[in-house]
């Protein structure tokens, strides 16, 4: 979605957490008034938003809190938390949705003056919409995992709403008897909300592990280090997900000639490399080495000047000397 550069994550927030209140209290009380059951039950499903909307306000306040004695690599895995939190509040809301319609099925349908609870189910229908593409783009942006959870979230009131929706215009051209429409589409798309969720549950919780990023984004990164001036070869190379960014440190072999400095300066360069490659590294740390550790080999090696894949038997030296040929 463009023309979201402008939008801070905590204003979407807001924006959302404002959206919510407003459409909450026009759906209850439309519900209330006018006999609605779908429209109130989605009204106080746009409730419930304010709870999520509340605790990525909480976890943004948090996440920006610089690194402490007791948090040495900063505070990113409040928004993974967050994330999960959302991500399981979203799977029972799917549960709850689909269990609802199902529950009510067969019971008779009180007497609806449906026009105006449409007009708000119609209402909610196009700004949740809206509001899910603006928060899902922003926190793509910002790479915030709680900020695309939270998306995820508007657009379950999107479908609540599209479910009311369905059923109030039933009953405005058919009358009670094609209320039926309301359940149907409720399942349907709680069956799908249900599907993002889990996404999300398994996405946060593989991040809490440690999960690395994705073979794309690995090999890339280490095409960037193979091809920095001055590294003759790599290993080691680990990395993982936090907080929606990569946390990640490296051994780089240099030339045993070079100077302390002149091998900082390289470290250096790689670490430059990394982070203007917009892969959303928030750190990097490169460790540098003259020879071959006795705990591990390069990975790739500099011959001439083509990089090739270390053997399993012989040395640089070797190598150098054509001793693997």
């Amino acid at each position: 979605m463009s023309g979201t550069r402008g939008w801070s994550p905590r204003c979407v927030t807001w924006l959302g957490l404002c959206v919510n209140a407003l459409l909450s209290a026009g759906k209850v009380g439309a519900g209330l008034v006018f006999g609605s059951q779908a429209i109130l039950t989605d009204g106080l499903h746009s409730a419930s938003d304010l709870v999520t909307d509340f605790a990525v306000l909480w976890v943004l306040w948090v996440s920006e809190r610089p690194a402490d004695d007791d948090h040495h690599f900063g505070h990113l895995r409040a928004a993974t938390l967050v994330a999960l939190f959302v991500g399981a509040m979203l799977l029972l809301a799917a549960i709850w949705i689909a269990g609802q319609a199902l529950w009510t099925l067969r019971e008779r349908h009180a007497e609806v003056r449906p026009l105006v609870p449409l007009v708000w189910a119609v209402a909610s229908v196009l700004l949740k919409e809206w509001l899910f593409r603006l928060t899902r783009a922003v926190g793509h942006r910002v790479r915030d995992p709680s900020i695309v959870a939270n998306a995820w979230h508007h657009r379950t009131d999107a479908f609540t709403s599209v479910a009311a929706a369905a059923g109030l215009l039933g009953i405005m051209v058919g009358g009670v008897e094609w209320a039926f429409l309301d359940h149907v589409t409720a399942v349907g798309l709680a069956v799908y909300l249900g599907y993002v969720a889990v996404n999300i549950v398994r996405s946060s919780a593989s991040e809490l592990m440690d999960r690395a990023p994705d073979p794309r984004t690995m090999a890339f990164i280490e095409g960037l280090v193979a091809s920095t001036p001055g590294v003759r070869s790599y290993h080691a190379v680990r990395a993982r997900r936090l907080g929606g960014r990569v946390s990640m440190d490296l051994h780089i072999h240099v030339d045993p000639s070079l100077t302390v400095r002149q091998g900082h300066d390289i470290a250096t360069k790689v670490e430059r490399r990394i982070h203007q490659a917009s892969l959303g590294v928030a750190h990097v740390v490169v460790h540098v080495e003259t020879r071959l550790e006795p705990s591990g080999r390069p990975r790739m090696v500099l011959l001439g000047t083509t990089l090739i894949p270390c053997p399993s038997g012989g040395s640089l030296v070797e190598a150098a000397n054509g001793g693997w040929w």
